[in-house]
């Protein structure tokens, strides 16, 4: 059988209000309006007995050990849940920055999960293909099915494919890392706890772009200031993007460094993706589209 391909496309929070933190257990109650970015890895599959990854592109040394990486993880938990699973060796090509908010990572697993589930026979529906994907991460659910839509609770609600406009923009990560886990101590919330502030706004489908622009603007991410303290060149990111002309709206998407920047037309992202690359060459600066 020829090899299997699929993009593993950036993942974006427009939005991500923090609602508290469980008591049940300890995880940080969610909700956050996600798109998915013209920018990605890309990850290949040759049918072949045995498990096997690659990793090659500009972004394959700070991914990681190979045998920790969340491809054959994912792999392996769905190999636990359905006897005889073919598998093979896969290719991954990273492109896309590493702890930087966009779920690089729970991405590449999910594409991971989408050619073992082709070459299979399975549907992205199939129980042992969810299971596995609520195994191996958080955000790995959202991403199977890449396309704009609702995610709640620690990321195991998601909500229905959303048709929305797409939105041009401009990504920015600042070259610096930033694991999780410090931007949520920083945040500050014991089990049980909640945090105030205005209710998410219900997204409808069908919004077009300066519908869609103006519903989240008043919305936040919650983890943006947080993030701040733990990286503060994050807000160096922001203030260039909302130097640009065009930029309807500035934003952190996850957990940081990267940023995004909402604009009116792809030319005003293109120019002002080139500005901020000039200016800031040690910067991954990429013009794209949301949706």
């Amino acid at each position: 059988m020829p090899s299997l391909a699929t993009r593993a496309p950036a993942k974006i929070n427009l939005t991500l209000h923090v609602l508290g933190r469980r008591q049940a257990d300890g995880y940080h109650a969610l909700e956050s309006l996600v798109a998915f970015a013209g920018v990605g890895d890309h990850l290949t599959l040759e049918p072949a007995d045995g498990l096997a990854l690659a990793i090659e592109g500009p972004t394959a040394g700070p991914a990681g050990p190979t045998e920790d990486n969340l491809v054959l993880r994912a792999a392996r938990h769905l190999a636990g849940r359905v006897p005889g699973l073919r598998m093979g060796g896969f290719r991954l090509v990273k492109r896309l920055p590493v702890a930087a908010g966009i779920g690089g990572g729970s991405s590449d697993a999910a594409a991971a999960l989408r050619l073992l589930a082709d070459l299979n026979g399975l549907g992205l529906d199939h129980p042992a293909v969810l299971e596995s994907a609520r195994a191996t991460g958080a955000d790995v659910p959202v991403c199977l099915d890449p396309r704009a839509r609702m995610m709640r609770g620690a990321g195991e609600t998601i909500g229905r494919a959303l048709d929305l406009a797409v939105l041009p923009a401009v990504l920015i990560n600042p070259g610096v890392p930033v694991p999780t886990a410090p931007v949520f101590k920083a945040l500050g919330l014991s089990p049980g706890d909640t945090l105030p502030g205005a209710e998410h706004p219900e997204v409808v489908t069908g919004l077009g772009l300066n519908g869609l622009i103006g519903l989240i603007g008043p919305a936040r991410n919650d983890l943006e200031a947080p993030a701040l303290t733990v990286a503060p060149v994050i807000g160096e990111a922001l203030a260039a993007l909302r130097a640009q002309g065009g930029c309807r709206l500035a934003r952190m998407s996850g957990s940081g460094a990267t940023v995004f920047g909402l604009f009116g037309h792809r030319s005003q992202a293109a120019r002002a993706a080139g500005a901020i690359g000039r200016a800031m060459p040690g910067w991954w600066v990429e013009p794209t589209l949301l949706r």
